[in-house]
């Protein structure tokens, strides 16, 4: 006998529903008939869970985002090696191919972002929150001596955070040169000089 999904769980399926839809038709394009074929659902009982369509795609954006900023902040929380940490945040923050669905949702929000401010509110935030974790490795970094920062450690984040964006685009608009190999090795190019160390990880 199949069990019943809580409200909880409903809820999450919709936004991982919605998720593809927005991969599918688009930020712009989507509408409440593509979450609910996406879910198996009847396009009331997907207004049941979430009344306000408009509700769903922002937390199918935020939750899509989680990948970009909680996900890597928990990934190196039991590191202590500002090398690793940094090599690791790096490599974390690329796409595994051109076909994966968070860059793919990410590059929808952007397309939008000009057109709705929620939507903008969004990437400035996960934007301010990438840019303030890279800091915190690097201002950790140079603290132990481990860096030597050249140039301010807010400037060298927000590089590296453009860095991640621009190669990531690339990678999903399916460059024959950039994969995420490529990509993570131009992005380490550009740390190793920005920090002074060699940014060697042992296997």
């Amino acid at each position: 006998m199949a069990t019943r999904k809580s409200r909880a769980d409903r809820r999450v399926d919709l936004i991982e529903a919605a998720h593809r839809a927005i991969i599918r038709h688009g930020t712009q394009g989507v509408h409440l008939n593509h979450v609910a074929e996406e879910a198996g659902l009847t396009s009331g009982a997907v207004l049941y869970h979430y009344p306000d369509l408009g509700e769903l795609l922002v937390e199918a954006h935020h939750a899509g985002m989680e990948r970009f900023y909680e996900h890597r902040v928990r990934q190196v929380a039991g590191l202590s090696d500002p090398v690793r940490k940094l090599v690791v945040t790096i490599r974390s923050g690329l796409p595994v191919g051109p076909d994966d669905p968070g860059v793919r949702l990410l590059n929808e929000l952007g397309g939008a972002a000009a057109r709705n401010r929620v939507y903008a509110v969004l990437l400035t935030t996960l934007y301010d929150r990438q840019v303030a974790m890279y800091q915190s490795i690097l201002d950790t970094g140079a603290a132990l001596g481990v860096f030597r920062l050249r140039d301010d450690a807010l400037v060298i984040s927000r590089n590296l955070v453009a860095l991640e964006d621009a190669y990531g685009y690339r990678i999903t608009a399916r460059h024959p040169l950039i994969g995420p190999e490529e990509a993570a090795e131009l992005i380490l190019s550009y740390a190793r000089t920005a920090t002074g160390n060699a940014l060697e990880v042992p296997a």
